[in-house]
């Protein structure tokens, strides 16, 4: 739908790293030669070809120890647990966090920038996944094939959410009084979320947000977290550019872990 109706009339992919080429005459953030990345959902998409053009708006400098292939893979989805985790404010020492399809590119930011604030985690995902998720820092892990989190009887502080695929009514079950269900993706119930979140939020005094993404909000903090050690990708690939495709079918199975990565040589 992205690409065109009827036909693919534009380049998708939006996550981007490379080297500036050339520059407009009234840029003055970048010169050819820089290392850069960004998300350019809002700026015409294009990641997936050899050469795409951005504003410099849409675009931040890479660190020095950061691969391409890292660069890459943070821009979207790191700002996405961001933007998601942070909703509601900075977290609090104790709480207890849940995020549903944790073994992916959203997933694997967000354990370790939760991790960072002295909370407990819980990680929601295939079975073939729960190893890697232990890896990189959930405290807890459950296979959603075998065991239903809205109805364990468990409660948390914060939800975040990639799936969006129960009912509202289900997620305020498994929310603590005063808890936060934030979503930042899927499909079947994310309008329900939008358009009746806020209203079954105030009668039952928990709070539903849907996150609109910010294209590269939160992108200078990962950068800062990067350089410390604190945040290291987790990659899926990479894909050479022939494999997109089925990067594409991989992704669309989730079967991937982290975030896929596609290389252009």
């Amino acid at each position: 739908m992205i690409a065109g109706l009827f036909g693919p009339k534009k380049i998708i992919g939006c996550g981007v790293a490379g080297r500036v080429v050339s520059v407009g005459s009234e840029v003055k953030r970048f010169r050819p030669g820089d290392a850069v990345f960004g998300d350019l959902s809002r700026s015409g998409f294009g990641g997936f070809a050899e050469y795409v053009c951005a504003s410099e708006n849409a675009l931040e400098r890479m660190p020095e120890r950061m691969t391409f292939e890292q660069a890459a893979a943070i821009p979207q989805a790191g700002t996405l647990a961001y933007q998601g985790l942070f909703a509601r404010g900075p977290l609090k020492p104790g709480q207890k966090v849940l995020i549903n399809g944790a073994g992916g590119g959203v997933g694997t930011f967000a354990i370790q920038m939760a991790k960072l604030h002295d909370v407990e985690v819980t990680g929601v995902d295939s079975a073939e996944k729960l190893d890697m998720m232990r890896s990189v820092g959930f405290d807890h892990v459950i296979d959603y094939r075998t065991e239903d989190f809205t109805k364990s009887g468990k409660r948390y502080d914060l939800i975040l959410d990639t799936k969006t695929d129960r009912s509202l009514f289900d997620y305020a079950r498994a929310l603590n009084p005063g808890g936060t269900y934030t979503t930042v993706g899927g499909i079947s119930h994310v309008a329900q979320v939008g358009l009746l979140g806020p209203w079954i939020g105030r009668l039952i005094k928990k709070n539903f947000f849907l996150v609109m993404l910010k294209p590269n909000k939160g992108l200078p903090y990962l950068c800062e977290l990067f350089e410390a050690g604190k945040l290291v990708p987790v990659i899926d690939g990479p894909y050479e550019f022939g494999q997109a495709r089925e990067a594409f079918r991989h992704f669309g199975a989730a079967r991937h872990k982290g975030k896929i990565v596609v290389t252009i040589d």
